[in-house]
């Protein structure tokens, strides 16, 4: 089994890729993320031709989130309950295992209430993973917008006093580790940055000046079955690629 997280910075603009690297890959599971369209715009046709079922949470020119699933949708729940306007996450199950794609809030600067806004949805993200169901499977997948430690950043330096290295964005997102999930990627590749997003500008892909920010948490359960998890960086070149590769796990049936 293959599931896929993308942040696919704008549906419009990337179907094509989209749908190409699917024929390609055929993951089971897909987590997109930024696909700014509304849920009438969203191309649920498209993606039922290749075999998949879709679910939308949309938000227009901003956000956007989207579970596709070649092994059933079930159960979809959007956003958190807690009347937050933003469409950041969405969850399903899907063949048994419970999926979550999220969206997290950038954080803009240190001083920006954009950035209180982050710390609290990330600690609101781990309080509502606390309270899953132990026996389902479960993955949460998504562009998390924080570098998780230095490692994950290709010069640590370049963002003192910035947003997705400072130390209350990490502790927040620590709290899935504290939930009971791994990072899978990072467990799976202990030494390797593993980057996954590139600035458009300054030839950043090609000078290596990358961030590991988007990450594929797991349960006991799946991190047992896990067999490879790795980024994609094809997926990253050519023509007009979103600023996200795609970052992949796989799992063994049993």
């Amino acid at each position: 089994m293959k599931i896929v997280t993308w942040n696919v910075n704008s549906l419009t603009a990337r179907l094509a890729r989209v749908t190409e690297w699917l024929r390609e890959h055929e993951p089971d599971i897909v987590l997109l993320q930024e696909t700014k369209q509304t849920d009438a715009k969203f191309p649920f046709g498209e993606f039922e031709q290749l075999g998949y079922q879709s679910v939308h949470y949309g938000q227009g020119q901003w956000n956007g989130v989207a579970i596709l699933s070649k092994i059933g949708i079930d159960d979809v729940v959007r956003g958190f309950g807690d009347g937050d306007p933003e469409a950041r996450v969405m969850s399903a199950t899907c063949g048994g295992i419970r999926v979550y794609t999220c969206y997290v809030p950038n954080g803009r600067s240190l001083d920006d209430p954009h950035y209180d806004y982050k710390i609290k949805w990330l600690n609101t993200l781990g309080e509502v993973i606390s309270r899953r169901d132990p026996e389902q499977p479960l993955i949460v997948g998504g562009d998390f917008n924080v570098a998780p430690t230095d490692l994950d950043c290709y010069d640590p330096s370049v963002f003192e006093g910035a947003t997705h290295v400072s130390q209350p964005e990490r502790d927040a997102l620590h709290s899935l580790e504290r939930a009971g999930l791994r990072d899978l990627t990072r467990a799976l590749h202990p030494g390797e940055p593993c980057f996954s997003w590139w600035d458009y500008r300054n030839g950043a892909f090609h000078r290596g000046w990358g961030l590991r920010i988007d990450l594929l948490f797991v349960d006991a359960l799946l991190f047992e079955r896990a067999t490879a998890s790795y980024v994609d960086r094809d997926a990253r070149k050519g023509e007009k690629p979103s600023d996200h590769a795609p970052v992949v796990a796989e799992f063994s049936s049993n």
